[in-house]
């Protein structure tokens, strides 16, 4: 049987990506390997505390944010997002998800947090991207993989407000936006910029000491560059002194957030441990954390985005396994992906934790080959 060296390695000796960490947890006993070079074609060797652009899977820590103030009692679950939110107080929706954007009709009822962290409020990706109301999203959910792209976060959803709901509140399941959006109501239901809050109730508390929305320069030597691939093979798509050396106009809560394997496990044990630090301190109720780790839709809901979920559902935050499609699939299994090339999950019924971090886009063959190698080993 091959280890989990070597199974990274292979992908590494093919040209595939420069380098890759992997980290499997089993209770206390964890396995880690940090393969190759955090530069294409240099000698900076990977090592398991180097840093990489977690993109997706920021979403679990975001949605686990709405819950603290689910919980702080600062807004109920089905409460509307609007007091916080008063850009969305009236959203219209297209008449059908085909229609055009002028052929609108009134929201059924208005957005509520519990559609926010289902990804079911109305506006996101669906499977199908030549739909108008999808077609109007490009300019304004930019790649989060390009966090320097967005404007502030008051002129955002002024973009994001102009544009019509995909479909009726609470009717569908939609990729990304909603992640966007529990970001903002965190802030402003807070008082406190997203960085400031998750630093001060998640990552302070839980030791996450690498996990920010920028890199300082004392840490860029950890930092590994981003690729994607071109028909010329790798090309650099940002560098260490890039979109992650200052700071955001909008901290994006659906994919800005840069750390290390090891924070991501430390995150990860929080959820396995019902919410509680490791000196036993309670950051989420045992209750939230079942929310977050529960499939909240239906084969109806995930229709129109059934794309990016094929044998899932989805929490909060992040996807839930419902059927065995594949080896590794787990019913019950929760985590994500991230478009860098990221792949962070748990499984509740075990106690496991698989984290694999590459530095190449996650829209090529090679990264998509090797998270299936990496879960097929980690199964």
């Amino acid at each position: 049987m091959s280890t989990l060296r070597e199974v990274l390695q292979a992908h590494v000796d093919s040209g595939g990506v420069p380098g890759a960490v992997g980290l499997i947890a089993r209770g206390d006993r964890v396995e880690t390997a940090a393969i190759g070079s955090a530069h294409a074609g240099n000698t900076v060797a990977m090592t398991p505390d180097s840093l990489f652009r977690w993109a997706s899977i920021t979403k679990p820590l975001t949605a686990a944010a709405v819950l603290m103030l689910v919980e702080d009692g600062v807004f109920g679950l089905h409460d509307p997002i609007a007091p916080w939110l008063p850009e969305l107080t009236h959203p219209r929706v297209v008449r059908t998800p085909g229609s055009p954007l002028d052929e609108v009709v009134p929201a059924h009822r208005p957005i509520s947090v519990f559609d926010l962290l289902t990804s079911r409020a109305g506006y996101g990706w669906a499977s199908d991207f030549e739909l108008p109301a999808v077609r109007a999203l490009f300019p304004v959910q930019r790649d989060g993989r390009e966090p320097q792209s967005y404007p502030a976060m008051d002129d955002w959803l002024a973009e994001l407000a102009a544009l019509p709901l995909l479909t009726q509140p609470g009717t569908a399941w939609l990729y990304d936006t909603c992640s966007t959006l529990q970001g903002a109501l965190v802030a402003r239901a807070s008082g406190r910029a997203l960085p400031e809050f998750l630093a001060e109730r998640l990552f302070e508390p839980l030791g996450m000491a690498d996990t920010g929305f920028t890199v300082p320069a004392a840490k860029r030597d950890r930092f590994t560059s981003y690729y994607r691939r071109g028909d010329a093979g790798l090309e650099l798509a940002d560098a260490p002194d890039g979109q992650w050396s200052t700071a955001p106009a909008f901290p994006l809560g659906h994919g800005g957030l840069a750390g290390t394997a090891g924070d991501w496990l430390r995150f990860a044990r929080l959820l396995l441990a019902e919410g509680l630090t490791p000196d036993g301190r309670k950051l989420l109720s045992a209750n939230a954390v079942r929310l977050m780790t529960t499939d909240h839709t239906t084969a109806t809901q995930r229709a129109l985005g059934d794309l990016f979920l094929e044998g899932q559902g989805w929490g909060c935050g992040g996807s839930v396994d419902i059927e065995r499609r594949d080896p590794w699939n787990t019913p019950g299994r929760y985590g994500w992906v991230g478009g860098t090339g990221t792949s962070a999950h748990i499984v509740p019924a075990t106690g496991t934790v698989a984290i694999l971090l590459t530095q190449v886009a996650a829209d090529s063959p090679v990264p998509e080959q090797i998270m299936r190698d990496f879960w097929l080993y980690a199964a």
